[in-house]
């Protein structure tokens, strides 16, 4: 107990680690779902032969269509598949917000009430972000299933984007309450918040790839989780430098404080909300 004292950022560190040695571990029984070998078919008995040459002519008609289409499939251009591409370019800019939106949340809950934050400790905003965490479990387990199969996924995708802007904007105002009142509604817009960008990235998962073939699904998660480790490198650079700045802005006649800082996180928003839409984003049969 003593140690961790002393090193009060080792727990979570060690938590993680062994969480991830579990996840490699777990890794040996995963199911193959691309096979690429041939298929071969078992003979059990003598009286089932010309039903087995019968399927073992089917088998062998399906290898040679899907080897065929692997082959075309391969040959084709990832950077020319422009429904990829432009749910690729969506996603990095959802993305940069995204991170921008963490770096600058811890920022504005620990800041002074005289500079517009919620003069939070560090383990306040622990307590918001593990109940946020577990708002959004429930939220993958429960209830994005049945959304996504009643609406789809461009459609959560857009709603997500379309809500989280008006959430975003009171943020500010969220920062007037006091006591009781602003931990629970700071909790309740955070677990919204996460549930919302968590259902939009979903969302955009499932048309990157619907996309492309089964056999090309591999290289475009490379391409897209590429690009975006680029953009959120950008994030947490540039969320830190907008905080900054609005902090010196406090007595602004336009956007004073941290109204500026969630006004630009919601122009990014928008911007990405645009993108959802034709003729940028386009559909896998078009």
């Amino acid at each position: 107990m003593h140690a961790y004292c002393r090193f009060p950022y080792f727990l979570p560190c060690l938590v993680i680690s062994v969480y991830a040695v579990g996840v490699l571990v777990a890794c040996w029984w995963l199911p193959e779902t691309l096979h690429m070998h041939d298929k071969k078919v078992n003979k059990r008995c003598d009286s089932c032969d010309v039903l087995e040459a019968s399927a073992e002519e089917s088998d062998e008609k399906d290898y040679v269509i899907e080897v065929e289409e692997r082959k075309i499939s391969q040959k084709a251009n990832l950077l020319r598949n422009w429904p990829l591409m432009s749910v690729i370019i969506v996603y990095c800019v959802f993305s940069l917000q995204e991170i921008a939106y963490a770096e600058i949340f811890s920022l504005w809950a620990v800041s002074d009430k005289k500079y517009g934050g919620l003069s939070f400790s560090s383990q306040d905003v622990g307590e918001v972000l593990a109940i946020s965490g577990f708002g959004l479990l429930l939220f993958q387990l429960l209830l994005y299933p049945p959304i996504e199969k009643v609406l789809g996924p461009i459609t959560v995708t857009r709603l997500s984007a379309a809500v989280s802007i008006p959430l975003l904007a009171s943020y500010p105002y969220i920062a007037m309450l006091s006591g009781i009142t602003l931990h629970l509604v700071i909790n309740i817009a955070s677990v919204l918040r996460n549930t919302l960008s968590v259902a939009l990235v979903t969302g955009l998962f499932i048309l990157q790839n619907n996309a492309v073939p089964q056999s090309q699904r591999a290289a475009a998660n490379g391409i897209s989780m590429t690009a975006m480790s680029v953009f959120k490198a950008f994030g947490p650079a540039g969320g830190g430098a907008l905080f900054s700045w609005a902090q010196k802005r406090q007595v602004a006649a336009f956007l004073p404080g941290d109204q500026l800082v969630f006004f630009v996180l919601n122009l990014v928003q928008f911007i990405g909300l645009l993108l959802t839409f034709k003729p940028f984003l386009a559909q896998p049969h078009e």
